[in-house]
């Protein structure tokens, strides 16, 4: 074995930066790799299709035997999501806090691996070894309960990564994030430190989650008289028991609506991280049973997702809901960046149908601003800063909030997924590249979808298709039956005869051409077709539309 001192420790991120999502990143030290996160991400517009977004575990599948375990910060789909995907193909154990477990048992049991998962609860304060590893859970506030930062103990130094958080001095549940531990793993000296970067761009700190009930009460006591429908992120516990607490105060019922919220509450509920009085939540059924005044429906959609509970009611596609003149519709939650249209969709949608539209206020951040990382960094006092979570403008936001902290500005690393960077008291540098990138979920399929099939389906988007279909006899290579054309999606064919009868004369001379020429070679035909017709048409229209030649032979 190499003598310990030359020994370092091996940051490796496979996903997560340059985006928000798909958190995932290996530490290795000699034979031992854990992992912390697996998210998913959800797909770009031009991803025609595609549900979600995986990320490639290669470089774990290469090391199978030195991987000792998943540690998962917090629940939220952007750090849990992909980990039925990847246990697949990489069984290992995983650890997390309580509320964070039961959500992966969900998923493993939609994917049938309950059985065959190894995992593990760790409460706040404790250590699991892994390896060469200790990590140690600290608990933090976020925007769902039981997220915790942790600090990765090796040989190397102590690594500590805050998950995502915020610093909630009077969070609603449990209690604020352990400043003091920060403290004294800062005074044991911390080799690196890997911070949040969400909000890394905006000044001062991010409000108490508090302040959104009090934005609720006041809400609730101005319309008194109307329904009102609340739409926030399904994973936010808090968010929905101060819900409940306004309800309760001003003696309205609760219907909780969205496949992904009943699912997240049922499992807060039965763990007791909500607290719901007696009477309060009923079922959807039960809503015609109560004046509108009485009744308050917390649901999921904030994000104008297009299947989403709330998008469905704006468009008159919700089975028991529709939206009235007069329902106050709340928005608790700022778009994602990238959802902004859909949410003004919706917006205006429910705007034309009467609703009255609150999205002010109703809403705080989960993650820190600048005085709260600032905050983190003088507690814990790392040698070097490696900003996470967020794209490149907000990891540079906190290299430079680092910088005025007085870190080195060659201490500071701003990554790209993929890069392997070694560390150890002495020094720091990226030393080696990984494969990383994204795999594509459709369906049931995962990974079957590549560049070259959302290229073909971009095209079929942007120009439709032509078939051109023929029958030749069997050696003498005679045409017995066409060439008929189909076209979907490229031109109406009804409106465009004229257009049409043409195409198909500029395939009978191509096919003649090739006889001529004693061309009897299928994908030779096949191009020549497909080489007239495209330039024909393009000189017509100025469109490419894809052409699928279609011979058949009697």
């Amino acid at each position: 074995m190499k003598n310990i001192n030359n020994s370092k420790l091996r940051i490796i991120p496979l996903g997560g930066l340059e985006q928000i999502g798909m958190n995932i990143t290996a530490f290795e030290f000699e034979d031992s790799i854990v992992v912390v996160d697996c998210g998913l991400s959800f797909p770009e517009d031009d991803m025609l299709g595609i549900d979600l977004v995986i990320p490639d575990i290669t470089y774990l599948k290469n090391n199978a035997h030195k991987v000792k375990g998943f540690v998962i910060t917090h629940g939220h789909e952007d750090h849990i999501g992909a980990l039925p995907y990847v246990l697949k193909e990489l069984n290992v154990p995983v650890y997390a806090t309580r509320l964070t477990i039961a959500l992966i048992e969900h998923k493993l049991k939609e994917h049938n691996l309950l059985k065959s998962v190894k995992r593990k609860v760790v409460k706040h304060g404790q250590s699991i070894n892994l390896g060469k590893f200790r990590i140690e859970f600290i608990k933090t506030n976020h925007s769902i309960a039981d997220a915790s930062a942790l600090a990765i103990y090796s040989p190397a130094g102590i690594v500590v990564h805050t998950g995502d958080f915020k610093v909630d001095y009077t969070p609603v549940f449990g209690d604020a994030i352990d400043l003091q531990r920060f403290g004294e793993i800062g005074k044991k000296g911390v080799l690196a430190l890997m911070c949040d970067s969400t909000n890394a761009e905006r000044k001062g700190f991010t409000m108490s989650e508090r302040t959104v009930g009090k934005t609720f009460d006041n809400i609730f006591a101005e319309h008194k008289n109307t329904r009102i429908i609340i739409a926030t992120f399904a994973s936010n516990v808090d968010r929905v028991q101060q819900i409940i607490n306004s309800a309760y105060k001003y003696g309205r019922k609760c219907v909780v609506e969205g496949r992904s919220m009943v699912n997240v509450i049922s499992t807060a509920a039965e763990l007791g991280y909500l607290n719901v009085p007696e009477n309060t939540l009923i079922e959807l059924d039960q809503m015609k049973n109560y004046p509108d005044e009485q009744m308050v429906l917390i649901t999921t959609g904030s994000q104008g997702e297009s299947m989403a509970a709330l998008s469905r009611m704006a468009s008159n596609m919700h089975r028991k809901v529709q939206i009235k003149p007069g329902d106050t519709v709340i928005f608790s939650s700022n778009p994602i960046p990238g959802n902004e249209k859909a949410v003004s969709r919706v917006i205006n949608e429910l705007s034309m149908k009467g609703a009255d539209v609150i999205f002010q206020d109703a809403h705080v951040s989960g993650h820190a601003c600048q005085e709260e990382i600032k905050l983190i960094y003088s507690l814990v006092h790392p040698k070097y800063a490696i900003p996470v979570h967020g794209e490149y403008r907000h990891l540079k936001a906190q290299a430079q909030v680092a910088e005025s902290l007085g870190i080195p500005k060659d201490n500071i690393f701003l990554l790209s997924s993929g890069d392997v960077l070694e560390l150890d008291e002495e020094k720091a540098q990226v030393v080696d590249r990984v494969q990383t990138g994204a795999i594509l979920v459709d369906g049931l399929g995962v990974g079957d979808v590549g560049n070259i099939v959302l290229r073909d389906r971009q095209h079929l988007a942007e120009d439709g298709i032509l078939i051109v279909v023929l029958t030749l006899e069997k050696y003498s290579n005679q045409v017995l039956a066409g060439p008929d054309i189909v076209s979907r999606g490229f031109v109406y064919v009804r409106e465009s005869e004229g257009l049409m009868d043409e195409a198909k004369h500029v395939v009978e001379e191509a096919i003649e051409d090739c006889m001529d020429r004693r061309v009897t070679d299928w994908g030779r035909l096949k191009t020549a077709i497909r080489d007239s017709l495209s330039e024909f048409l393009w000189k017509r229209t100025k469109r490419s539309p894809m052409i699928l030649p279609i011979i058949m032979e009697v």
